[in-house]
């Protein structure tokens, strides 16, 4: 009996250990496998892994989307080039000699003209608007488009009918007309007609147009195409 006894209390002791044994390998099983998972992870980052490199290339696409390169955006900027108006005008031909001789400064070297800038013709660069007006009362004498053409800039349109100003509105050229009946005076016209261009092939052509009388109640009128 008391071997058996002590075989029972030899007995005892070990079975503790060896579940602390398999406990321990367990651990280092477990252990193992954290670090092959570990590992493949690393590898399929680095050298093709379906995972994580897949999702590296989406989210460099919504970045680029979100900020465009420099070559997203093929469309140059029209940057308007200031031109000397009063030298243009004088080295042009289709100006009047009338028109010219208003081109005098009015105080100082500040000159009668108004230059506006914009895209009447759809060209590389902007079209440039010239409006001559005297220096007295301001009353435009003569109005001009020019557009850029193999390095200068050409006469595409002009209208010496005063009083006369033009101006670029949405794309479109705009020419405003004051109409003067007998007796009226320079400051105060009896209407105007508005008269907007479009600009075809290679010149611009009369879209449509107003003729407004002051005091008429009716408002404006439609100006049938010439």
């Amino acid at each position: 009996m008391s071997g058996a006894g002590a075989g029972s209390e030899r007995v005892g002791p070990v079975r503790p250990g060896a579940e602390a044994a398999r406990g321990t390998v367990q651990a280092a099983i477990t252990a193992v496998a954290v670090l092959a998972a570990l590992a493949l992870f690393v590898t399929a980052c680095g050298t093709g892994g379906t995972g994580a490199r897949d999702e590296g290339p989406a989210h460099a696409d919504s970045v680029a989307g979100a900020v465009p390169s420099p070559s997203a955006s093929p469309t140059p900027s029209r940057t308007a080039e200031q031109v000397n108006a009063v030298r243009l005008l004088k080295d042009d031909p289709k100006v009047s000699t009338e028109v010219k001789s208003e081109l005098k400064p009015c105080a100082g070297d500040a000159y009668p003209v108004d230059v506006s800038y914009g895209d009447l013709t759809g060209g590389s660069a902007d079209d440039v608007v010239v409006n001559v007006l005297t220096c007295g009362d301001s009353v435009g004498v003569g109005s001009y488009v020019y557009r850029e053409q193999s390095g200068s800039y050409q006469n595409v349109f002009t209208s010496e009918e005063p009083p006369v100003y033009a101006e670029i509105d949405r794309g479109a050229l705009v020419v405003t007309r004051q109409v003067y009946d007998k007796g009226d005076s320079v400051t105060s016209p009896s209407g105007e007609e508005v008269t907007t261009y479009l600009w075809t092939t290679d010149h611009f052509k009369r879209r449509y147009g107003t003729r407004t009388e002051w005091g008429d109640a009716e408002g404006p009128t439609p100006v049938p195409d010439s």
